[in-house]
């Protein structure tokens, strides 16, 4: 079991680290090297885009430093979740969660929860989780791991960029009730998808 959770966290440490250079270095093989599959592997799933915006937005919500610890939570917890995914290691209910964590973030933006940095953290590394092991196996065979997962911890980066650009837009009194509005939608998208309607 310990050689197990080595493996997984040798796995996700390669999936984090390996700089993005060498991504480019292997765009020859197989879809790029697997970094253009990566990198565009979630935006194609909205039920991925939404969540992975309401990061950012929840993050311009609760203020610095939250505003750029939670973007550098999500990502990291998500190359360990890809590194499941890759190593065949079985998380229950991915898709659920992957939806559950549209309408969770959704709700907190829409409510204007203000949680503790520790609270704000645990809930976007647990669902970060779920949407690492989508991407992890959903690995194309040609593609190199490690640069399959630079390019969708990449992308998950820009979708946080996305959100914080949406809530830093969003200043001021009419501002936030918009953003809370778009927090509304995200979690009725969110949960379309959690009850199959989407």
């Amino acid at each position: 079991m310990i050689a197990r959770w080595s493996q997984i966290m040798t796995t996700a440490a390669v999936m984090a680290l390996v700089p993005a250079a060498a991504a480019f270095a292997h765009e020859g093989a197989g879809h790029g090297g697997g970094f253009v599959s990566g990198l565009t592997h979630p935006i194609f799933g909205l039920d991925h885009v939404i969540a992975m915006v309401a990061v950012g937005l929840w993050g311009v919500f609760l203020g610095r430093p939250a505003l750029f610890i939670l973007p550098i939570v999500f990502p990291l917890i998500m190359a360990f979740g890809g590194a499941m995914g890759v190593l065949g290691i079985p998380v229950p209910a991915v898709e659920a969660g992957i939806a559950a964590s549209a309408v969770v973030l959704g709700l907190l933006i829409a409510f204007a929860v203000k949680a503790s940095l520790p609270l704000a953290a645990a809930i976007v590394g647990v669902f970060a989780i779920f949407h690492g092991h989508a991407h992890g196996t959903e690995l194309p065979e040609s593609a190199s791991a490690a640069t399959y997962s630079i390019g969708f911890v990449l992308s998950t980066g820009m979708l946080h960029l996305v959100g914080i650009g949406l809530g830093e837009v969003m200043r001021g009194s009419a501002g936030r009730i918009a953003a809370r509005g778009l927090g509304g939608a995200i979690a009725l998208l969110g949960a379309a998808f959690l009850t199959g309607l989407a």
